[in-house]
């Protein structure tokens, strides 16, 4: 525990944190009491990174208690706690006000490095509480990147830089008086390099010079390090502001080399080797080119280059003729041959003989001399529409000792005849490079190059192609008035794809279209050099989207962007509803029912209807309001409506505009009444073993309460019971019914009654009626036949019927063709027949026998196969016996049926 500090209430302070011996940077912040309750800093308290201490500049009671030092390495990251000092106040009184006193202030001379972050601290003790502010002592404004932290006890200024430097103030005021601290901030740089030394391999008797140049503050000074020791100058080495100079290079010269550049604040160094050779000239590292084309007329260089330390000497031969220069040839420097304005006579084979002290090499170049590439037919500029084939011409005359190769360019970027193949295509003979372009579109306009190149020369010709299209879309659709019917448009043109527009179009959209509408406007034919218009015939109180569509003689374009979407102002409806009708419901109601108006026809807020009324014949109209715009009935009660009567209605429409019109008007009847009158003249009587035909009058109109919509035939057998019996219906004015599926000599008792939207009347009296028995279930037997080319005689045993079965009443005799499906039918009272049948073909006969109750069980089927040559015979009896037919006269009966067995 440190000695306890005591000061007045009011009085400033600072606690020492006294750092333990450290390297490297280091954080500091201070414990009040314990941890880890750390002194929050603000314009009152402060902890300087500079010198650790915390400064209190004006004490107040909830400051009293221990104060420890926290110091942290910014290496390492270890954390040292000082030891405790206590902060106790005084009780001899409370400190008056006083000026500020800074306690923290910077240097007054402070050197800061090129991009690095400076820091300043000021801090001030006082009462009331200092409040501080920065500024520079030449009146310059601070730039954006200087920042004010801590509650401006820190300046920072970031990535410092040389108009950063200069005198800066602190100044610390309160109502007591003020107090300034000043500083000066001095630039200063590091060496860098600006340029510095590269590799170099020289021959022996050349010069080198090697250049380092470094920027810092103050300017760096030079020396130089020959294999890591000072460069000894001579007369033929001398340095001169950083650059060395080396005359007369020897071998003995070679050596690695340091340039150093130093100032007071750090030294950079930059190294290279510096390699001196002697050879003789060596043309395997650079030789000279085999053979080198050239165009007639023009100049060219044969090189002669050869590896060689010191430089060599060349000299020519044309074959084994000594070249000698004249107006058109000419030695370089390098040992290069120019030769200007080339003929065909300079076409050979050339040598170079390079020699030096070492040595001496010769290299060999063929010349060869050709006529110029020349463009015969080249691209004209055209005038072409959307989706047209062109094909570009460029064909040449070249020198037939050359390959030619044509290459096209669109716009300044190479054709890929791949990748485009869908459009473009080059096509003609070995001197032709025509471009067929194919299904032009708009992004094919522009500038088309034909390049044609031999490995001597080039040269091209530049076309211009215009496609013409159908306009873009045009901009700026603008709504500049709306009325309850009409839309003033305006527009802005918009590209015309090179062919002018020539008129417009205007579409419409709301939430009510399927998609765009072309709408009628005034102009009705809007020509292309106008750019607004006025859209008629809208429905009020709608919301509208417009688009514009351009046109011209290529065709109609693209549409515009739609403009904002605006809502006509409100009007009177002008529909009413349409499909009014009626009728139905329940007693004493009035149904009246009609489609709602469509949302885009209601022309405004507070759309409804307005339903009228009366009874025909009446004149006297009864109106009522419907508010529901989507509602599509009224129902009107009263106990006075006679059921099924007559009514005049119309619907009509408002808004909050007024009223609109009415429907036309209609009959439309009231609710019906259920039939108060049963069917008259009821009678049942039965049709066989499982049908009863029910018949009855039907009920007068005038007593049916509504449209008769049928009658209901309820009906229950001897042995069951009323409330659990079956119906029937029968629909409009029938007036009989069959009861199916009944069952056999059973008694049934039937009622009637009517029936229409409202419910069904009164049943009937009731009648009763007995089902036939059923027919025999014993099939005719013993059927035998005996046939000729032209009939059929069958025999069959009579059918006996049991006591439970209907009496027989005669036979049907059915057949066919095997090959058709229509079944004939002959009936007869005997238990033989005659079938006049021509028998080409088989036939396939049943017998049945007939009764009251129906027709009994079918013999087996007979199949009589078609006569040939001779009478045929047969029996569906095990045993064959043929009778003899004997004349009779039955009473006959012949049916086609159409049936499948």
């Amino acid at each position: 525990m440190r000695s306890t500090v005591s000061v007045r209430e009011g009085q400033g302070v600072v606690l020492l944190c006294g750092p333990p011996p450290h390297s490297g940077e280091l954080s500091y912040a201070w414990i009040f009491n314990e941890y880890p309750s750390f002194v929050e800093e603000d314009s009152r308290r402060f902890v300087s990174q500079e010198t650790g201490h915390l400064y209190i500049a004006k004490v107040e009671p909830s400051d009293v208690g221990n104060y420890t030092c926290v110091v942290t390495s910014m290496v390492t990251n270890a954390r040292v706690l000082g030891s405790p000092t206590p902060l106790m106040l005084r009780s001899d009184g409370v400190m008056g006000e006083y000026e500020p006193k800074i306690e923290v202030q910077f240097p007054e001379t402070l050197p800061a490095a090129k991009g690095t972050t400076v820091k300043l601290e000021c801090f001030a003790l006082g009462n009331p509480v200092p409040q501080i502010n920065w500024r520079r002592s030449d009146g310059m404004p601070f730039p954006a990147k200087i920042k004010l932290q801590k509650f401006s006890a820190v300046l920072e200024i970031p990535a410092f830089q040389q108009e950063d430097a200069g005198s800066y103030e602190c100044i610390a005021e309160n109502s007591r008086g003020k107090n300034v601290a000043r500083g000066r901030l001095t630039y200063y740089a590091k060496p860098h390099w600006v340029q510095f030394i590269k590799d170099m391999e020289m021959a022996v008797e050349d010069s080198l010079y090697w250049e380092c140049r470094a920027s810092g503050k103050p300017k760096p000074s030079y020396r130089w390090l020959k294999n890591g020791e000072a460069l000894v100058l001579e007369e033929r080495i001398q340095i001169e502001n950083g650059a060395l100079t080396i005359s007369n290079l020897n071998v003995t010269d070679s050596g690695m080399f340091q340039c150093i550049a130093e100032n007071k604040h750090g030294l950079i160094y930059s190294s290279a080797e510096l390699k001196v050779v002697a050879s003789a000239p060596d043309f395997s590292k650079n030789p000279m080119r085999n053979l080198v084309r050239v165009q007639v007329g023009s100049l060219v260089t044969l090189d002669c280059k050869p590896r060689a330390s010191p430089r060599a000497l060349s000299s020519w031969k044309k074959g084994g003729v000594v070249v000698q220069e004249h107006e058109r040839i000419s030695f370089l420097k390098d040992g290069g041959l120019k030769i200007a304005n080339v003929t065909k006579a300079d076409s050979g084979t050339y040598t170079c003989t390079a020699e030096n002290q070492f040595g001496k090499a010769n290299g060999t170049t063929v010349l060869v001399v050709t006529e110029p590439t020349r463009i015969t037919l080249a691209p004209s500029n055209m005038d072409v529409s959307v989706g047209e084939s062109v094909i570009l011409p460029c064909q040449v005359q070249h020198d037939p000792l050359l390959d030619i190769m044509f290459t096209w360019y669109f716009n300044g970027a190479l054709t890929d005849f791949k990748k485009d193949g869908s459009h473009f295509e080059k096509v003609g003979g070995s001197s032709s490079g025509d471009l067929m372009i194919r299904n032009i579109q708009l992004k094919h306009s522009g500038k088309y190059v034909c390049m044609v190149q031999t490995g001597v020369d080039s040269v091209s010709s530049a076309a211009e192609l215009i496609v013409r299209g159908s306009p873009g879309p045009p901009e700026n659709v603008k709504v500049d008035e709306i009325t309850d019917t009409t839309a003033q448009l305006s527009w802005k043109e918009g590209i015309d794809n090179h062919s002018p527009v020539t008129s417009y179009a205007i579409q419409a959209r709301t939430p009510f279209s399927v998609g765009w509408q072309t709408v009628t406007t005034v102009p009705e034919v809007i020509d292309g050099k106008t750019h607004t218009a006025t859209v008629v015939e809208l429905n009020p109180w709608v919301e509208y989207e417009f688009r514009v569509v351009a046109s011209n003689k290529i065709g109609g374009g693209e549409p515009s962007l739609p403009s904002e979407k605006v809502r006509t102002e409100e009007a009177v409806p002008e529909v009413p509803p349409s499909e009014v009708n009626g009728g139905g419901g329940s007693r004493s109601e009035l149904v009246i029912t009609w489609d709602p108006v469509p949302e885009e026809l209601q022309n405004g807020e507070g759309f409804g209807y307005v339903v009228a009324f009366r009874p025909l014949g009446v004149t006297t109209w009864i109106q009522t309001v419907v508010t529901s715009p989507d509602t599509p009935r009224y129902v009107f009660r009263n106990e006075s409506i006679v059921p099924f009567s007559p009514y005049e209605v119309k619907v009509g429409v408002y808004n909050n505009k007024g009223e609109g019109p009415f429907s036309p008007v209609t009959t439309v009847f009231s609710a019906e009444e259920e039939p108060t009158v049963a069917p008259s003249q009821v009678s049942a009587h039965s049709l066989n073993s499982s049908e009863i035909e029910v018949a009855w009058n039907s009920i007068p109109w005038k007593l049916s309460n509504g449209h008769l919509l049928g009658y209901e035939v309820r009906y229950w057998n001897n042995g069951g019971e009323e409330e659990s019996s079956s119906k029937v219906k029968v629909a409009g004015n029938e007036t009989s019914a069959r009861l199916r599926g009944l069952k056999s000599n059973l008694a049934y008792y039937t009622a009637v009654r009517a029936y229409n939207s409202a419910g069904a009347g009164p049943f009937s009296a009731t009648v009763n009626a007995t089902t036939k028995k059923t027919p025999p279930s014993q099939p005719p037997g013993n059927v035998i036949w005996n046939a000729t080319d032209t009939k059929v005689l069958l025999n069959w045993e009579q059918v006996k019927a049991m006591e439970n079965e209907s009496e027989v009443t005669g036979y049907k005799v059915f057949y066919r063709t095997s090959s058709q499906n229509i079944v004939h039918v002959l009936n007869t009272n005997k238990t033989s027949a005659e079938l006049l049948l021509p028998l080409k073909e088989d036939y396939i006969i049943e017998v049945k026998a007939t009764t009251d109750g129906g027709d009994g069980t079918s013999s087996e089927q007979i199949r009589i196969p078609r006569i040939t040559n001779m009478d045929a015979r047969g029996s569906t009896s095990p045993i064959l016996s043929v009778h003899p037919m004997s004349s009779y006269t039955p009473t006959v009966l012949l049916f086609i049926v159409n049936a499948l067995w």
